[in-house]
């Protein structure tokens, strides 16, 4: 929330009412000068507001998040008996599955689920670190940039083309249907590393059809 043109921060608090309120939503936002109820019509304006009450000038930008429910968590059960296993990291609460990994047992809260497997946040991050977890991506190759820059950066010296031209054909046809970029976008590198590529096999076939035909 901006205020005076300065950044501060708005209060916000649940409406238990049930009726719809600002943001079409169950959220009251407060000015945050005299802590009225701010009109729906002053959210999301893109411009200073002046508050209905006070008049200070202010502006709200609410995300729609903020009328998402919050998820319900699944509940962690105490010991009863000291005869229950405990989880290895709350002792307290009550063990329901053992890590997959290193066979720790685990409370609901600790439990991560992984392609029907159960691992503990520590096996996670060091699969994550040490890349043991196959099925876990955190980051991925992008095959068209590279074939575009293989294609393009080759260039500048056009005898490395020779070599580097059947690699970018075999680069744009093997990994066409490969995983891309986290961010959707389109096959135009592929496309554009494939037709410099050709192109620059139809220069090496007439360099060399010439030379052999040539008296």
């Amino acid at each position: 929330m901006t205020k005076n043109g300065r950044c501060t921060t708005g209060s916000v608090r649940p409406v238990w009412s049930g009726s719809k309120t600002l943001c079409e939503g169950n959220i009251v936002i407060n000015c945050t000068s005299c802590n009225a109820p701010l009109r729906p019509a002053a959210i999301n304006t893109q411009s200073l507001v002046a508050c209905t009450s006070c008049r200070s000038p202010l502006r709200v930008d609410a995300y729609p998040a903020i009328n998402r429910a919050l998820p319900v968590g699944q509940a962690v059960a105490a010991l009863q008996v000291d005869k229950e296993s405990g989880c290895f990291y709350h002792p307290r609460k009550k063990a329901v599955v053992p890590c997959s990994a290193c066979g720790r047992f685990l409370c609901a809260l600790c439990d991560v689920s992984l392609n029907n497997r159960h691992i503990c946040p520590v096996c996670l991050e060091k699969g994550k670190s040490q890349r043991k977890i196959k099925s876990l991506e955190n980051q991925r190759t992008c095959y068209d940039t590279i074939a575009l820059m293989v294609a393009a950066l080759s260039m500048l010296v056009y005898w490395f083309t020779i070599f580097t031209a059947p690699l970018v054909i075999y680069l744009c046809v093997r990994h066409w249907n490969s995983p891309g970029s986290i961010i959707p976008r389109t096959k135009v590198r592929f496309i554009l590393a494939f037709i410099l590529a050709g192109a620059q096999i139809a220069g090496w076939i007439l360099f060399f059809a010439n030379i052999i035909l040539s008296p």
